[in-house]
């Protein structure tokens, strides 16, 4: 198949389901370590390079990014690659289980005291026999470990009926060697004893190879005939793995991977998929993907008659359908909701979540709020949105790497300048790691004037109805953080005057005020009201005047987004 998964990902809108909301240079990252030895030793820069779609001649989007079930060049990675990461190759069994079938090599101890005396350890011969001093061989060859202590002791009791008592142990089994071919990493003959479990095996030989092998056609030969056939995805799915004992000799068999499909989506299994017959049902893909429950429906694109083929289905109606090699399945959350959630903080009384109709407003929703007058402020309610912090995350993740991108790629002309750009890289690194933790609120601003915008919900909203207060913060880079009682006719000065002044690291010309319902302000010119908050933003510390500019709008973007006053 030449089209992938990633293709199919770029040519389908996903519906989302419901959401709830309840230093110096050697300090540098690696990245920016060599840049600076750039920096020291060259008088220029080369360009970075463009990024490259892991597929050309795709549409999708640009691939930043592997999936943990990805492989190097883009496709998913079968079911069951996983397997031989487990540590088969480092656990070999010791055969003393009851269920372990005797065979020529192994170490049986024998001791029968009373009418007769008799301590040995006694192997068990190439004919399969354990032969007793005094009374002859037993035939013990296939005999479990649980058996041999009876059929000892009745072949004893036949020459001695009275007065004789019998013990008996394995000692130590027989090692074996196993051959390991087929479609694996690393063909060979490996050691083993009888009881391990072909997984030794496969593990020792690298497992599967994961490009070419079949994980449901591996064979158990013994003297060019099948003693068994193994099923990996039994394992995987129920733990079932039967086969027979090993022996010296026996070969290990992978065959070429069959038929495959591919699954992606809303699943809990993303992977590539055997066959082990030409077709396979929906039902059996939806029991080897475990799908989520916000599931809905299945987009299948293959080819039939060699015609390119799509459908769309139903649960319902993929489960009926026949799959064929090269199929890529497509699970998706399409279901069309009628209501949403939303969720009430604040002051107000009543429960938190509501049901609604996706049609509903805020003002239909808040004229059914019961809150205390006088103690909720109802002028000054605002929304924290999912999509709204998404948006405000992603502008600055933006911000940061347009930073990272102009001043990390300036060329240098002399040694002294590229010194001052080691050191403008250790202060845009630092900034960086530090404002990419930062998590946006998505406040939606909606009460303006003493006024509420009637907007429409979403599903997720959380509206906050805040507490009326007598109170003002005062936050940032002063030298005492506090909430001071609210003075009618008290500038911003000398609010912060109280609060001990500025630190030198504060920013005297970017002072904002953050009313209760979001809004923020810059502190000119503006009347002060109880409930708010002054924040103090830091100075950006370069003689870089473009770098320091720079950094302070996206210390001003962070103050909007998540009403932090980041510390550089």
């Amino acid at each position: 198949m030449k089209t992938r998964l990633s293709a199919l990902l770029a040519s389908c809108l996903l519906l989302p389901s419901l959401l709830f909301a309840n230093t110096t240079a050697g300090n540098l990252p690696s990245h920016l370590q060599a840049q600076a030895l750039q920096l020291q030793q060259q008088n220029f820069q080369e360009p970075a390079q463009r990024t490259q779609r892991t597929q050309p001649g795709t549409l999708g989007p640009l691939q930043q990014a592997q999936n943990e079930n990805m492989t190097e060049e883009g496709a998913r990675t079968p079911f069951g690659a996983e397997l031989f990461n487990g540590g088969f190759r480092g656990v070999r069994g010791d055969g003393m289980n009851p269920e372990y079938r005797m065979q020529p090599g192994d170490q049986v101890t024998l001791r029968i005291w009373g009418a007769v005396q008799i301590d040995r350890v006694i192997p068990v011969d190439a004919q399969g026999n354990l032969f007793i001093p005094s009374i002859g061989p037993v035939q013990v060859s296939g005999v479990s470990q649980a058996q041999l202590d009876n059929l000892v002791r009745a072949k004893v009791r036949e020459f001695y009926p009275d007065n004789v008592f019998v013990y008996t142990n394995l000692q130590g089994v027989q090692p074996v060697s196993v051959f390991v071919t087929g479609f694996v990493k690393r063909p060979g003959q490996f050691a083993g004893i009888p009881a391990d479990s072909v997984l030794h095996f496969l593990d020792q030989a690298g497992g599967v190879d994961e490009q070419l092998g079949s994980y449901r056609r591996i064979s158990i030969k013994r003297n060019d005939t099948i003693v068994a056939s193994i099923d990996l995805y039994q394992f995987l799915l129920s733990g079932k793995l039967d086969h027979p004992q090993f022996q010296s000799g026996d070969t290990i068999v992978v065959d070429r991977r069959g038929p495959v499909i591919f699954v992606d989506g809303d699943v809990g299994r993303a992977h590539q998929f055997e066959l082990n017959y030409q077709s396979l049902s929906g039902n059996d893909v939806m029991l080897l993907a475990q799908l989520n429950p916000t599931a809905s429906h299945a987009l299948v694109r293959g080819v039939r008659q060699q015609q390119p083929f799509a459908n769309y289905h139903t649960l319902t109606e993929f489960g009926r359908q026949e799959l064929y090699d090269g199929d890529e399945i497509l699970f998706m959350a399409d279901k069309k909701y009628e209501t949403i959630v939303v969720q009430l903080e604040g002051s107000y009384r009543g429960r938190s979540h509501f049901v609604l109709p996706k049609e509903i407003t805020l003002l239909e929703l808040l004229d059914n709020i019961p809150v205390r007058p006088g103690i909720a402020d109802i002028e000054s309610v605002s929304i924290r949105r999912i999509s709204v912090a998404e948006k405000q995350k992603q502008s600055l993740q933006d911000s940061l790497r347009r930073l990272e991108t102009t001043f990390l790629s300036a060329p240098s002309s002399t040694v002294e300048e590229s010194a001052i750009r080691v050191r403008e890289a250790e202060l845009i690194s630092q900034f960086v790691a530090k404002a990419s933790q930062v998590e946006p609120n998505g406040r939606l601003v909606v009460s303006h004037n003493d006024s509420i915008r009637n907007i429409r919900l979403q599903d997720g909203d959380i509206i906050t109805i805040p507490e009326i207060t007598d109170a003002i913060l005062i936050s940032g880079e002063v030298f005492l953080s506090q909430s001071m009682v609210f003075q009618p006719g008290m500038s911003v000065d000398e609010y912060i005057r109280a609060a001990g002044g500025f630190t030198q690291h504060a920013d005297k010309s970017r002072i904002l005020i953050v009313r209760q319902n979001g809004e923020v302000r810059d502190s000119k010119n503006i009347r002060l009201r109880p409930g708010d908050e002054i924040m103090v933003l830091p100075k950006a510390d370069t003689k870089n005047l473009q770098l320091a500019t720079t950094i302070s709008q996206i210390l001003y973007q962070i103050a909007i987004a998540a009403k932090v006053a980041l510390d550089l």
